[in-house]
């Protein structure tokens, strides 16, 4: 069982790490995923807190196993319930509002970190992918977890899952074709190839 990394370094193996414990070590990969699930900081934070609100509340019954899998499967779950309910309220994506979050003229450590990580079209792009596509693109490309994990974690067949991820990045694909090599191009971005026979 892999709990050494939701443990403190004393405990012993089968110890249920606490409250605080679970919060120092994992709140950055959760508010992370999250970020990378809503795309924007505020609605990030909203879903950290209600990420660590439901551990918080689970964690009595929470069985010794992989603690990592049990709060992607935490996040995902939460995102995709609020994503659902936002399409029930609202029709419109709130992309002028989302559009303005990103505008901030003062760019926060988590917009630093995103802004290197992956540039606003990429954003933008991932950010219109349905929920459940999104949730599995994100979970097998930027998270790097095994299909049979994502399948665990979104309560899904193998299958459903392969398809969500071929058609989210298919859809992926036709929203970034701008970065697609053209004439003479073929690469976006990135240092030039060296010349052949040169060294770096």
């Amino acid at each position: 069982m892999d709990t050494e990394s939701a443990e403190s370094p004393g405990s012993p193996p089968d110890a249920v790490p606490t409250w605080e414990e679970i919060v120092d070590r994992h709140s950055d990969r959760v508010y992370r995923l999250a970020l990378r699930l809503t795309g924007n900081r505020h609605d990030a934070e909203d879903l950290t807190q209600e990420v660590f609100v439901r551990v918080f509340r689970s964690l009595s019954t929470y069985t010794p196993g992989t603690f990592e899998g049990w709060i992607h499967r935490i996040t995902t779950n939460l995102f995709l319930d609020q994503a659902r309910r936002k399409q029930r309220i609202r029709f419109d994506a709130l992309s002028d509002e989302r559009a303005d979050r990103l505008r901030s003229e003062l760019p926060t450590p988590d917009t630093a970190y995103a802004d290197q990580t992956f540039d606003d079209d990429i954003e933008r792009a991932l950010s219109t992918l349905p929920p459940e596509f999104r949730a599995a693109v994100v979970l097998c490309d930027v998270e790097g977890l095994p299909y049979e994990e994502i399948a665990a974690i979104l309560d899904a067949k193998l299958g459903t899952v392969r398809s969500r991820i071929h058609r989210g990045r298919a859809m992926l694909r036709s929203a970034l074709a701008h970065r697609a090599p053209a004439d003479g191009r073929t690469r976006f971005g990135g240092p030039a190839p060296l010349p052949q026979g040169t060294t770096s």
